[in-house]
C-alpha cells in the first residue's frame, strides 16, 4: 500500500504493508534513526514521535493510520540551534548512554508545551537503563523556566 507522511516538515512517500508500523517505517523505510526500537511493545518510551503535535509511542502506531504531520528529534530544531529542551538536556547531562534520549526529549517537550504539573509522572512512559532521571526532570525544569521566559 502507498503511504504518504510528512515528517518533519517534509512530504515523503513509501510503499509498505497495511501492519507497518510507524517506527519501522521512520527507521526502516525513510531512514529517520532518532526513535528507537527498544521494547517494541509501547512500554519504555524510546520510540516516542510526535502526531499532529502530540507525543505517540511509534511502535504501537500502524503507519497506514497516521493523520498529521510527525515530528521526530531530527525535527525539532528547525536550524542550526538545538531546541530548548535539547539544550536543557545537555546543559544539564540529561542523557548518558543516549538510547532513550531521543524519547525522552520528545516527551518532554510535550511536557514542557502542556505545562504538565507533576513532571515525573508524565515522564514514566519513558525508561532510562542509566538513571539519568534527576537530570531529566531538572533539564525539563530549566526548558519550562525558559519557555515561560519568552
Amino acid at each position: 500500500m502507498d503511504i504518504s507522511l510528512e515528517v518533519n516538515g517534509t512530504p515523503r512517500r513509501l510503499s509498505a504493508e497495511p501492519g507497518v508500523t510507524l517506527l519501522d517505517a521512520l527507521r526502516e523505510r525513510l531512514g529517520i534513526t532518532g526513535p528507537k526500537k527498544g521494547c517494541d511493545r509501547g512500554q519504555c518510551g524510546a520510540c516516542t514521535v510526535h502526531v499532529g503535535g502530540r507525543p505517540v509511542l511509534s511502535c504501537l502506531t500502524l503507519a497506514a493510520t497516521v493523520r498529521g504531520p510527525v515530528t521526530t528529534v531530527e525535527g525539532l530544531s528547525g536550524g542550526d540551534e538545538p531546541h530548548p529542551v535539547q539544550r536543557a538536556f545537555a546543559e544539564q547531562d540529561a542523557l548518558q548512554c543516549g538510547f532513550c534520549t531521543p524519547g525522552q526529549v520528545m516527551s518532554a517537550v510535550a511536557a514542557v508545551e502542556q505545562d504538565v504539573e507533576d513532571v515525573r509522572e508524565f515522564m514514566s512512559g519513558n525508561l532510562c537503563r542509566c538513571s539519568a532521571y534527576p537530570n531529566i526532570v531538572a533539564a525539563i525544569e530549566q526548558a519550562r523556566r525558559a519557555d515561560a521566559a519568552v
